[in-house]
């Protein structure tokens, strides 16, 4: 990019950049011979120095992402929330609309339970869990879910925060599809250009720290809960701070290597559970080869006889991982865990979670 997504100013700094790996969604049939051009997509995130945006530099991916399984985590997450926001009593009215995720999942039965019609144009309710990410123009995008929110209506935007991925090292959040990576201020400064503010904020554990936003038309006056998340993000416009994803791409890539050519040496087999998006490249930069990683198991059937872009490491099905007895389980999606725990007994012990 050369000009922000959301304010469209030039100055923009590059904080992370991964080179070239695979396209993070694209699954390709698991006997596909390893082309050229298969490791060969920029993966970069920019921070708008204009607006605080975190953003993807460049996609030059087109793919039709295979549609995963929904996790029970995020499930569980989606009813805790509603729930949150029903007791704030800014469920009003009686329509909801819902801008979705391409990664599957919806809150409308939950809003539904509780009296709501699913309509279109303007409603009552709006529902954004992790879907404006994945819009390129990030003005054009919040003009319409505000355009869609009614003039007494409420917002819910839900965002993986960028506090959350900052502090805690989380660089495998940057990949293809996914634009935009949001701070509060970089979030209120879209909402204040169509007019919009932030009233009432909530946060969850869900990928280290989830925050859902509920926003509103006018001149409105954020409470504490939505002052607490600024004052949480101390920084998160700073280059250097943010810049610091760099040194924890490198020092994951290299802990992941080192691990799995240890587990090799001593004679382990070593699967994963997890064809995630977020492994892509991370598979890639370390590597990973069948010989470090035997398998990649995965509960979305679309996936399963495909292989890890860049590696030929293939996708399997849960219950071929169990019957393959592994000795290790490397778990690629850390939420994952106490679902895959209770799911799959066989396995107690022989995780070990990405990252750890």
């Amino acid at each position: 990019m050369s000009v922000c997504r959301a304010c469209g100013m030039p100055d923009l700094d590059r904080v992370l950049d991964l080179g070239k790996v695979p396209a993070a969604d694209h699954f390709p049939p698991a006997d596909d011979v390893i082309g050229d051009d298969e490791v060969s997509h920029p993966l970069a995130m920019d921070l708008c120095a204009t607006c605080g945006l975190a953003q993807l530099a460049e996609d030059d991916t087109i793919i039709e992402e295979p549609r995963g399984v929904e996790p029970q985590a995020l499930r569980e997450q989606a009813v805790c929330a509603v729930r949150c926001v029903a007791r704030s009593e800014r469920l009003r009215g009686s329509t909801v609309r819902e801008f979705g995720s391409p990664h599957g999942g919806t809150w409308l039965p939950l809003l539904v339970e509780r009296g709501f019609t699913v309509a279109d144009g303007t409603c009552d309710v709006v529902l954004d869990c992790f879907g404006l990410m994945h819009e390129p123009d990030q003005l054009k995008a919040v003009v319409e879910r505000a355009a869609a929110t009614a003039p007494d209506g409420v917002l819910l935007v839900q965002f993986h925060s960028l506090a959350t991925i900052v502090c805690r090292g989380q660089w495998n959040a940057l990949r293809h599809g996914h634009f935009a990576y949001y701070s509060m201020t970089a979030l209120n400064r879209l909402l204040e250009d169509v007019g919009m503010g932030p009233v009432a904020a909530w946060t969850f554990d869900l990928y280290g720290g989830t925050v859902l936003v509920a926003a509103m038309h006018g001149q409105v006056e954020p409470d504490e809960s939505v002052r607490r998340v600024f004052a949480d993000e101390t920084g998160m416009t700073d280059p250097g701070t943010v810049g610091s994803l760099q040194r924890a791409a490198d020092d994951h890539v290299r802990s992941l290597r080192t691990w799995l050519e240890d587990e090799y040496r001593s004679g382990k087999r070593v699967y994963a559970y997890g064809a995630a998006s977020r492994a892509v490249a991370l598979f890639s930069l370390a590597a990973v080869d069948r010989r470090l990683v035997a398998a990649v198991a995965d509960a979305s059937p679309a996936k399963q006889g495909r292989r890890m872009p860049g590696t030929d490491v293939p996708i399997i099905s849960p219950e071929e991982l169990v019957a393959a007895e592994p000795d290790r389980v490397l778990l690629t999606l850390p939420d994952l865990l106490p679902e895959v725990d209770r799911r799959y007994p066989a396995l107690a012990g022989r995780w070990k979670v990405d990252g750890s």
